[in-house]
């Protein structure tokens, strides 16, 4: 089935360049040219991926990201000016699984949804009619992971992570005790030898962190061994 991505831009050039770029490639698109129009329809009408620009007047990337996380975990990758970090660790701490610096190559956008798209769809793919799970639910402790659903729960309360912050919690839950560093956290996120630096995965393990604590104020799962990566503490 064809995937559809939304574009959310006031730059009509670029709107118009990805979007004939994607169809051309397979997809369908929907453009949005500020946020205040795209929220509505990203909410009702959810897309397989959403394009956010940071830079938008009405209501800017950050803040649709920000009140689309409060509805939908859809995948979301921003796009935000060059050398911009601050925007970069804004959207990335508001749930965002990738982002992307102006100016971008296109080849380089499309590669980023299709990565993302297919960490999107695998347990969707794994489960089909009247089979049972591939993968067994993870359980370390308080935590339980339903890979083919896509399902966490901390001491029974509902965690709802994106794509990216799923496969990095399950990486460190899959061998508790053992740290990982940052690239083997970017390998199990980040697949197809796309590169993202170090701040990205921290900015995910903070979200994380965030995430779990709205269940459970004092969790602490989640190690930081400096200089050497994270690791999982299994109770």
């Amino acid at each position: 089935m064809t995937a559809t991505i939304a574009l959310v831009d006031d730059d009509r050039n670029i709107l118009t360049s990805v979007s004939i770029a994607l169809q051309a490639d397979g997809f369908s698109t929907r453009v949005y040219s500020d946020g205040e129009a795209a929220l509505k329809a990203l909410i009702d009408n959810p897309p397989d991926l959403a394009v956010l620009d940071i830079k938008m007047p009405k209501m800017d990337g950050l803040e649709l990201l920000r009140r689309l996380r409060e509805k939908s975990q859809i995948p979301v990758i921003f796009l935000t000016s060059k050398d911009d970090e601050l925007d970069e660790a804004l959207g990335l701490a508001m749930g965002a699984d990738d982002y992307i610096a102006k100016p971008f190559s296109q080849r380089l956008l499309i590669a980023r949804i299709r990565a993302i798209l297919r960490r999107a769809e695998a347990p969707a793919v794994a489960l089909g009619a009247g089979e049972e799970p591939p993968q067994p639910v993870l359980v370390r402790g308080r935590l339980s992971m339903d890979p083919a659903r896509h399902r966490v729960t901390w001491n029974g309360g509902p965690v709802t992570l994106t794509v990216t912050e799923f496969l990095i919690l399950e990486t460190l839950a899959q061998r508790p005790g053992i740290v990982k560093t940052r690239n083997q956290l970017m390998d199990a996120a980040y697949q197809d030898d796309i590169y993202v630096d170090d701040r990205t995965i921290d900015s995910h393990i903070k979200r994380i962190r965030r995430k779990f604590r709205q269940v459970d104020s004092e969790f602490d799962a989640i190690e930081t061994l400096y200089g050497a990566g994270y690791r999982f503490s299994e109770e």
